[in-house]
């Protein structure tokens, strides 16, 4: 008895795991079956397998053929494993011998004419296959700039089934159509992490005026802090946002792998290449809970706050979302991922972001100087910023308010040219060094993820009087002090001095309720 092999990896959320597929050509009347818990999509390779396969001159067995796909107890989904269960059936033929492919991952979606089509996913795929010690891949030609990123990994590309017959040393007779690769595609994704660099989402000196803003959000990027703004229509809140990860701190080697295996999967990296700018995500008011959470029938598929992942999350018009979906912000919020519970599972995606949110007064926008022009009654006010409960606020750090612009000033009107994001990034990235060095034994790496213990602990007495009054007279819940304490830190680390004292700790209170 001859049982073909191969292996492929199937992915809950960026969770991958090894598949091990089997095939077994056996006597009986012709029938073609995939067991393993496979979806509908998956159960539909079937008619894909068989065609692809006599595209290559192979004669398929008027027998009986089954394809076990291992642990039978994981659920098995999408068109992926098509090449794999193909090249299973011809390994159990003697195609291909049987044994060629044991110690290789062979992914990728079949057509019927034999061609194979690129996959969504490959970077966790091959960061899997690299921490098993598998060595080799077989992936479809369109994932070959996805798969120069991994090193360690042999990795040979093929634009149809014949050309993996031919790779494992059996006969095949095809033709490949002639389709020319569109222009731009998948450009970028073959550099080196890093060099990548996407189209510029402008600089903090486009932004005209709004100084205590541009700082805000200057000490919300070097600390990791959330940020909600609240001013007029036309106040510059937007564009601050959209800039914001031009004062972040470049992204690591690791964390540009984390986000680019996100977008893998979510099949945009060719879109975006790999490199070290922050991602933003700008979702739109209307948006669903699981557009922002992820959702999706069987397994759940990323959201905006996976997306956002070591990014920015910018929820413009914060109050018209809907409270579920601003609830469901909680959670990750606190614990840096979300775990999303379906039918066929309970699926964890990463989702370490920043929160950067921007809202009007009132309705209409109009309620901000002496609010003549403002036509909302007290009750709509009131109803309007309810949305923003006081969970979802207290787990905001900075509160800022962006009052409208009175007078443009030209450059040649002030001493010194307006600051560059640059510039900015620069200070970002020193006080972030600080941070690092001083949390490196707790593995922290910025004052939004330290404990309020160690906080309390390494700060005076006298630098937390302000605290303990603001906690006296309820300016503050104990969340709100801890966060507080965080911001005092950062405002430390941008001065370079080595603990906050009374005057830090009072901005970061100011910084928290001003609102």
């Amino acid at each position: 008895m001859v049982i073909g092999n191969a292996l492929s990896v199937g992915l809950i959320g960026l969770k991958a795991f090894t598949v091990s597929i089997q095939a077994f050509v056996s006597p009986g009347l012709p029938y073609f079956s995939i067991i393993g818990l496979p979806d509908a999509s998956l159960s539909e390779a079937r008619e894909r397998v068989k065609s692809a396969c006599q595209a290559t001159g192979f004669h398929w067995p008027e027998t009986r053929v089954t394809v076990n796909m291992s642990p039978a107890s994981m659920p098995k989904r999408g068109s992926s494993h098509d090449l794999a269960i193909a090249a299973s059936v011809l390994s159990a033929a003697g195609a291909i011998p049987h044994d060629c492919l044991i110690e290789t991952i062979t992914m990728g979606e079949v057509n019927l004419d034999g061609t194979v089509l690129p996959i969504n996913g490959v970077l966790p795929i091959l960061l899997h296959a690299r921490e098993r010690g598998i060595r080799r891949a077989i992936l479809p030609a369109g994932n070959m700039d996805e798969a120069d990123l991994i090193s360690g990994v042999e990795v040979s590309c093929v634009r149809h089934v014949g050309e993996l017959v031919e790779l494992m040393g059996g006969m095949a007779r095809y033709s490949l159509p002639d389709v020319e690769r569109p222009a731009g595609e998948c450009e970028g994704a073959g550099a080196e992490p890093g060099a990548f660099t996407p189209p510029p989402s402008g600089d903090m000196c486009d932004v005209v005026g709004q100084p205590y803003a541009k700082w805000a959000l200057e000490v919300a990027a070097a600390g990791g802090h959330h940020v909600i703004m609240v001013g007029p229509p036309g106040s510059g809140k937007t564009m601050l946002a959209s800039r914001m990860p031009s004062i972040m701190c470049p992204l690591g080697v690791p964390e540009q792998l984390e986000v680019a295996s996100i977008r893998s999967l979510c099949g945009t990296l060719p879109a975006y290449g790999i490199c070290d700018v922050p991602p933003f995500e700008a979702p739109h008011h209307t948006s669903s809970t699981a557009a922002l959470a992820g959702g999706g029938s069987g397994l759940a598929a990323p959201g905006a706050i996976t997306r956002a992942h070591r990014g920015v999350l910018f929820m413009d018009e914060a109050p018209e979302f809907s409270s579920r979906a601003l609830q469901t912000l909680r959670e990750p919020l606190e614990s840096g991922y979300v775990a999303l519970s379906r039918a066929k599972g309970t699926t964890y995606y990463p989702a370490a972001f920043q929160l950067v949110m921007a809202a009007n007064a009132c309705p209409c926008g109009m309620s901000y100087g002496t609010g003549e022009r403002c036509t909302c009654t007290p009750q709509e006010r009131r109803r309007y910023f309810a949305r923003l409960s006081g969970p979802i606020l207290d787990r905001v750090d900075i509160q800022v308010e962006v009052p409208p612009v009175s007078r443009i000033i030209l450059d040649e009107e002030v001493d010194e040219p307006r600051e560059t994001s640059a510039e900015i990034r620069a200070r970002v990235i020193e006080a972030r060094s600080r941070a690092a060095e001083r949390y490196e034994q707790y593995g922290w790496v910025c004052n939004a993820q330290a404990s309020g213990r160690w906080m309390r602990d390494h700060m005076s007495r006298y630098a937390l009087d302000p605290i303990n009054r603001a906690l006296e007279s309820q300016r503050l819940s104990l969340r709100g002090a801890d966060r507080a304490m965080r911001l005092a830190w950062t405002l430390a680390d941008l001065k370079g001095i080595p603990s906050p004292g009374r005057e830090e700790t009072s901005q970061g209170i100011a910084l928290r309720t001003r609102l």
